[in-house]
């Protein structure tokens, strides 16, 4: 069961977008350094289609896009939730995720944007040219990595 935190509503986590952020508790990955050390916990309110709903039906037409921040303890919820937008609601779908990979058990076909790879502090995050992380865009089934495009609309 997923669980968030809080939420916002952004305009850098996702480029050109409009974002519903959702920060995501239960975060498994305990990166050294972590700007959002209160999201490892176990707390907050249950995030499921219904709670999802009332956030957007609050929004309207200024979101366009919805971003799950984390989600690695679940990331077939995670997948659920964005197939769910998808089906419902005329908005893209983000996931930004600590982990590598995405877990061979979930499909990417549900996201529009999936940031991948763990925050490393020596090498920064998505808006430094030494990251290790990587953000892409998800077309037809494959990965384009858009990392660079990404630096230049944050710096």
């Amino acid at each position: 069961m997923l669980r968030f935190i809080n939420y916002d509503i952004v305009f850098q986590e996702i480029p050109n977008e409009v974002t519903l952020a959702l920060n995501i508790s239960n975060c498994p990955n305990r990166c050294e350094g972590c700007h959002s050390p209160y999201l490892m916990e176990d707390a907050g309110t249950i995030l499921n289609e219904n709670s999802l709903a009332g956030l957007l039906e609050r929004y309207g037409n200024a979101v366009t896009c919805v971003c799950f921040m984390g989600g690695d303890s679940s990331p077939q919820d995670v997948g659920q939730l964005a197939a769910f937008l998808q089906q419902n609601y005329s908005v893209k779908t983000g996931w930004y995720s600590g982990k590598n990979n995405i877990p061979d058990d979930c499909s990417i076909d549900c996201f529009n944007y999936i940031k991948l790879g763990p925050y490393i502090k020596r090498l920064g995050g998505l808006k430094s040219a030494t990251t290790n992380q990587r953000f892409y865009r998800v077309e037809n089934g494959n990965m384009i990595d858009i990392t660079k495009n990404f630096f230049s609309i944050l710096n």
